[in-house]
């Protein structure tokens, strides 16, 4: 894959001695978007936990532009410009502004400021809220908040977690607006959902069912598969 940014290749984990991923593989090219469909208990959420190193891989491995990266730190791959946002996405007891401060730690100290004043620009309902509790936000707007705390450290690339969780269909054409807007000037994008709503966004899809990746190929391919068709395009 030309530009690769981020590859994975068998990845196995889980909980215990409970095995979750069973071989998953997925790869994201730089300015890419790439849309990681399942249902309920596939195991999502927790391969993008161990892209992420909030979980050890127990076999597999994981590079970073080419570089192996699978027994580094989160604080060593958000560094190497791969954000993470998850389901929930912000600290609801801290305000808006200490939450984009935090975000923004590990972007060049000189330009932390102009990045958070960007954002501002970017998100207004944010910036005349900014002393408030992120926890008196609506639904809609935390969800707002987790992105432009993502985004504040200036990543290459924004893993996220079911970015419609909880929203109402005007909230989830939002994001899906507003990370539209980001991929266009080239952020790269790995989104794991039920709703296939972002399937709009996708240059490639990727399903995972019981742990395993049985799918990558674009959203036309996706279509031409009957069997996929039916087994995710129910969900929503």
């Amino acid at each position: 894959m030309a530009d690769e940014l981020l590859r994975a290749s068998g990845l196995e984990s889980g909980y215990g001695g409970v095995q979750v991923l069973w071989g998953a593989d997925i790869a994201v090219a730089a300015g890419e978007t790439v849309v990681l469909l399942g249902a309920n208990g596939a195991g999502k959420t927790t391969l993008l936990r161990v892209l992420m190193g909030l979980m050890p891989a127990w076999r597999g491995t994981i590079t970073l532009d080419g570089a192996a990266v699978t027994h580094e730190t989160t604080d060593q791959r958000v560094r190497r410009g791969v954000a993470y946002m998850s389901e929930l996405g912000v600290f609801p007891d801290m305000t808006i502004a200490d939450n984009l401060r935090i975000g923004s730690r590990f972007a060049p100290r000189a330009a932390r400021a102009a990045a958070i004043d960007a954002l501002y620009a970017r998100f207004p309902d944010l910036a005349g809220k900014r002393r408030s509790l992120a926890g008196s936000l609506s639904g809609g707007q935390r969800k707002m908040l987790g992105i432009a705390k993502a985004l504040a450290g200036r990543p290459r690339l924004l893993v996220m977690d079911e970015p419609s969780a909880g929203l109402s269909p005007l909230y989830v054409a939002e994001v899906l607006a507003v990370l539209g807007r980001f991929r266009a000037e080239g952020l790269a994008l790995l989104i794991a959902e039920q709703n296939v709503a972002f399937l709009d966004l996708a240059d490639r899809v990727c399903t995972l069912e019981r742990g395993r990746t049985v799918f990558t190929g674009t959203t036309a391919e996706l279509h031409a598969n009957d069997a996929l068709e039916r087994a995710y395009f129910g969900l929503t």
